[in-house]
C-alpha cells in the first residue's frame, strides 16, 4: 500500500507562486508514474503535470510555462512549483501515482486526501 500526504496549498494573490508536496509512504518503491490533478468546483477532476518513469514530463496547456513538476526519488517526494498563478488555477490539488504491475494487471492507483490552493485576483 503507499500513502500519499499533500501539503503546501494555501490564498496566494495572483501573480504569486506555491509549492505543493505529496509525500510518498509505504510501498512508495512500486511507485512508477505520478502527476498532479486539480478538480474546481463544478468541474471534473483536471490533470495538471504527470512525470513518467522516464523522467519525461507533460502539462495541461493552461499551465506549461509556469508550473513544474519534479520528484525526489530519495525523499519520495512529488513537487508542483506553481508560479504566475492565475485565479483560474483555483481548485482542490491532488497527488497521484501508479504502482507496478505485471500485464495483463492493472496498476494500482493511489490519491491523497488533496489540498486547497485559492488565487485572488
Amino acid at each position: 500500500q503507499v500513502q500519499l500526504v499533500e501539503s503546501g496549498g494555501g490564498l496566494v494573490q495572483a501573480g504569486g507562486s506555491l509549492r505543493l508536496s505529496c509525500a510518498a509512504s509505504g510501498s512508495s518503491s512500486d511507485i512508477i508514474n505520478m502527476g498532479w490533478y486539480r478538480q474546481a468546483p463544478g468541474q471534473l477532476r483536471q490533470v495538471v503535470a504527470t512525470i513518467l518513469r522516464d523522467g519525461s514530463t507533460n502539462y495541461h496547456g493552461s499551465v506549461k510555462g509556469r508550473f513544474t513538476i519534479s520528484r525526489d526519488y530519495t525523499k519520495n517526494i512529488l513537487y508542483l512549483e506553481m508560479n504566475s498563478l492565475k485565479p483560474e488555477d483555483t481548485a482542490v490539488y491532488y497527488c497521484n501515482a501508479y504502482g507496478q504491475a505485471d500485464w495483463p494487471q492493472t496498476p494500482p492507483q493511489y490519491w491523497g486526501q488533496g489540498t486547497q490552493v485559492t488565487v485572488s485576483s
